[in-house]
């Protein structure tokens, strides 16, 4: 593999939900591609996320506080503190065998760039077709 086709170094982020009883790390990329989605919910959140494989994402405290929202198809969970109320991570219908983070709730200093890109969830069946959202959680 070229060295301009290299996969990207993988830097340590770690955030959490602003109580701090859910606190999380998760490995990804310095420069990150988020996404921007329309569906019913994350229009109402404005969660911009980015998805990380399961093997590069870790709960390290605050299980006792998360509580789970689910609807339609229920293969997304939705998951937010019970305390604070904010969704820092969830589990996305796009990528089941990944972790999306809200963008907004990783730790200040690891992030260099954010590259935001739509994801057209009032169509979701369409989208996900030619959607690149589906590799994201792939491991390496």
């Amino acid at each position: 593999m070229a060295a301009a086709d290299a996969e990207p170094a993988l830097v340590e982020h770690f955030g959490g939900c602003h109580c701090k009883a859910v606190r999380f790390k998760a490995f990804a990329p310095a420069h990150i591609v988020a996404w921007s989605c329309n569906c019913s919910i994350c229009a109402m959140k404005r969660n911009d996320h980015f998805v990380v494989p399961d093997s590069k994402f870790e709960l390290q405290s605050g299980s006792d506080s998360l509580t789970t929202y689910t609807f339609g198809s229920h293969t997304a969970q939705h998951m937010f503190c019970s305390k604070c109320g904010v969704q820092s991570f969830y589990k996305p219908r796009s990528n089941p065998d990944g972790m999306a983070i809200t963008v907004f709730c990783v730790d200040p200093g690891t992030i260099a760039s954010v590259e935001t890109r739509c994801f057209d969830g009032q169509n979701w069946e369409k989208t996900i077709e030619g959607s690149e959202i589906v590799g994201m959680s792939k491991s390496e």
